[in-house]
């Protein structure tokens, strides 16, 4: 019988025998061969490893390593580009952040003594192995880093890419992935205010899960993930550790289990999201008894991250007793118990006067808690397994001195076919008939369809605190109730804009969240981003990500909002390196939070009342690479995106907040994918009211024609709906700030009517645009 597969022990750890591989061991055979490679290790960087502890590593200080200096949790390959972020962040862009990047997440003052906490994360390749657990623990994943932070978590949100709709292997993952999104969030009682669903081949074997969580708290009840105080006990509470979500990530991925043992470890994370609510509470009780001096969550790499990086944040040291932890899977060895990434844990920092309080209140919510260690002075990461010492390491080289990656970038040689082939080229509708034909064609596309199948299975409204939600431009949440404090959250992206030009379509995802800020009427405040991209060792998808980071922080400084932490995904690619198709559509996810001093003043997307001016505000060019018209009708993808126009994103987003705060706008609604022409359609079935629209001013003004005035994706351009009587004064509003301004029409009725173009019943519209992804999805 092997160390690792002994007997379990009262404290539920298997108990090794001598032939553990402990420091001592490791020092005395300096050749013995370990599998760093299986691990993910370069030969450079075991060697590496090797030099920093002057002997090589034990089995788990391997292990360890291999995960903590893994892409996921290093960043190797990206952090020399993302201190680009820091460099465009101004003073005036810190006065309202509280704490920036680095922590588990991102604060920001919203006033009053209120903060709000915020952050977007990946769960990409596990929810293509297995779509409903996948998304499930990426929702609770992200709901745990905003717990760690102090906060109460209030509200999710999620943005999904999957690959071609009637491909037969995207309704697997389809199913999994909404399920698990819906089915977790909406167990912990969290709204789901919003985000998109795209289909697109290019996403076919690697689909995109992002979660976004919101957290509110005060200012003073701020919890950093830092250990310090010698003589501090380290308690891991929650969940108890299994033998899940270990795989390749751990040593023993090249090993053999006995036969009586777990003969496969899933890849996959298990979440349990009633343990998760109960955590919440449990901790928030915790926060407020003033027990914890450090909190970290247990999520990529287990325990081994949350030691290092308390450590190593606090600047101290820690000890680590490992067979005092709990497990739910008594044959789980060291290296496992180490690695897993079993939901649902915490661990925390307790000074030894607070510790019997910390573990009444575990007790309290039933939640189980072990003291596994304490903080110590040495500077020293240490673990032992039953008397023998497996880990004795700097954890500043575990969690935050990793390698750090030059990797060579280089523009495509593809990217110039690619921009010269554009789409304004293209055949297009000149008859009525036919441009009403494209204009049904494209709402009922499956990016432009409606997605209320997938999100009528999340819950909106629980708590009772959502203002406003999908399909609304934001979510809308009130924070306190007393004065109508609130906020306001958006997300966007678009791949085929990035694909095109990753700088500016990065900038492009950036500009449409902050519009739909604006158009709920909320302040835009600061951001938070998930960089989805193919492999870095490509030197064109390397490319990618530097001149997107590049784009985004010189957008972010531009629009001044700061951003507050994210996170990256690469390796999201399956062909042959070097071609067209070998990595998804580079896929920047930029997430927007706004302020509202006061959520009445919200103002939803579509129009409600009879005889108001239907106004458009921003002009209108011929920009038709990369929209939706190019890909539905021509499958085409090719030309430059739409222009980037900052100082023009400013001033609409200052008209659309200003006519909020005045009570001007009854609706607003921003002009994105499918144009003008889907702007109205959404518009007219968020309510059910009609309305008659002539384009001919318009056509008249910006020189173009009725196709491209209704389907050119030109940025910077809004709708909105005022009562006639107010009309005067929001143009004066927008002409004040240098912002077109033009009267297409007016709402009521039944019908769209579109002059020289047809009139599409209400029930027409809805009815082309709910039925496609039923179809498909059942």
């Amino acid at each position: 019988m092997t160390a690792e597969n002994a007997p379990s022990t009262p404290h539920d750890g298997a108990s090794p025998d001598v032939d553990v591989d402990t420091v001592g061991h490791a020092a005395a055979t300096p050749d013995q061969a370990q599998p760093f490679a299986e691990l993910g290790l370069k030969a450079d960087e075991y060697q590496n490893i090797r030099e920093l502890l002057g002997r090589r590593p034990t089995n788990a200080e391997l292990a360890m390593y291999s995960v903590m200096w893994s892409e996921h949790c290093s960043y190797k390959s990206s952090k020399k580009h993302l201190s680009t972020f820091g460099k465009h962040t101004t003073d005036a862009m810190r006065e309202k952040l509280l704490v920036g990047m680095g922590e588990n997440a991102g604060v920001v003052d919203i006033g009053d003594g209120w903060a709000v906490t915020f952050k977007v994360e990946s769960h990409n390749h596990p929810s293509y192995v297995e779509p409903y657990q996948g998304a499930a623990t990426g929702v609770g994943g992200i709901v745990r880093d905003i717990i760690s932070m102090g906060a109460r978590p209030v509200a999710v949100m999620d943005q999904l890419r999957f690959g071609a709709i009637d491909h037969p292997d995207t309704a697997r993952v389809v199913h999994g992935v909404v399920s698990g999104v819906g089915g977790y969030g909406n167990s912990l009682g969290l709204p789901n205010l919003g985000g998109e669903t795209v289909f697109d081949a290019a996403y076919q074997s690697n689909p995109l899960v992002n979660a976004l969580a919101l957290g509110v708290l005060r200012h003073e009840d701020i919890h950093l993930a830092s250990a310090t105080g010698a003589g501090n006990q380290v308690v891991l509470f929650g969940a108890r550790t299994g033998g899940d979500g270990i795989g390749g990530a751990s040593i023993l991925a090249s090993e053999t289990f006995e036969e009586d043992g777990p003969v496969k470890r899933p890849s996959v994370q298990v979440g349990d999201p009633f343990m998760e609510k109960v955590l919440i509470e449990c901790c928030l009780e915790l926060f407020a008894a003033g027990t914890v001096e450090g909190i970290q969550d247990l999520g990529a790499a287990g325990i081994s991250c949350a030691t290092s990086e308390l450590a190593a944040n606090g600047g101290s040291g820690m000890h680590i007793h490992l067979e005092e932890v709990l497990l739910r899977d008594p044959s789980l060895n060291a290296g496992e118990i180490l690695m897993s990434e079993s939901q649902e844990r915490m661990m925390a920092v307790v000074s030894p006067e607070k510790l019997a309080q910390f573990q009444a209140i575990a007790a309290k919510w039933d939640v189980e808690a072990a003291v596994i260690g304490e903080v110590t002075g040495d500077g020293r990461l240490t673990i032992d397994h039953h008397g023998h010492r497996i880990v004795d390491v700097d954890p500043a080289t575990v969690a935050v001195d990793s390698p750090v990656y030059d990797r060579p970038y280089a523009r495509p040689d593809w990217q110039d076919a690619l921009q010269a082939d554009t789409a304004e080229a293209l055949p297009r509708p000149g008859t009525a008939e036919e441009l009403a034909a494209t204009l049904r064609t494209l709402i009922a596309s499956p990016n432009l369809a409606s997605k209320g199948w997938v999100t009528d299975q999340y819950d909106r409204y629980v708590g009772g605190n959502t203002a406003l939600a999908m399909p609304d431009d934001a979510g809308v949440l009130r924070i306190d109730e007393s004065t109508g404090r609130g906020i306001a959250l958006a997300t966007d992206a678009n791949g085929r804009y990035t694909k095109l030009d990753p700088r500016a379509g990065a900038q492009l995802a950036l500009s449409e969240a902050y519009r739909n800020v604006a158009t709920s009427g909320a302040v835009p405040l600061a951001i938070t981003d998930c960089l989805n991209f193919g492999s870095p060792e490509d030197p064109g998808p390397m490319w990618q990500l530097v001149e997107a980071i590049g784009g985004l922080a010189e957008a972010c400084e531009t629009l001044e909002v700061p951003v507050t932490g994210g996170n990256v995904s690469l390796y999201n690619s399956t062909g042959e390196p070097g071609l067209i198709d070998s990595a998804i559509h580079p896929t920047p996810v930029v997430g927007v939070l706004g302020v509202f001093e006061d959520v009445a003043r919200r103002v939803p997307s579509g129009w409600q009342a009879e005889g108001e001016s239907v106004l458009l505000l921003g002009a209108t060019r011929e920009e038709l690479s990369g929209s939706a018209w190019a890909d539905v009708v021509h499958q085409h993808l090719g030309g430059l995106p739409p222009q980037v126009d900052l100082e023009a994103e400013r001033a609409l987003a200052r008209v659309l907040i200003a006519s909020a705060e005045q009570g001007l706008a009854s609706a607003a609604h921003d002009l994105s994918e499918g144009g003008l022409g889907q702007a109205l359609v959404e518009s007219v079935v968020r309510f059910g009211s009609g309305a008659r629209v002539d384009l001919a001013g318009l056509l008249a003004r910006d020189g173009v024609d009725l196709f491209t005035a209704l389907f050119s994706e030109t940025q910077a351009r809004a709708l909105v709906a005022v009562p006639a009587a107010q009309e005067e004064e929001l143009s004066a509003l927008a002409a004040e700030h240098g912002v077109p301004v033009l009267r297409l029409g007016t709402t009521g009725g039944d019908a769209l009517e579109v002059t020289d173009v047809a009139a599409f019943s209400v029930g027409e519209l809805r009815e082309l645009r709910e039925g496609t992804l039923p179809r498909y999805f059942g």
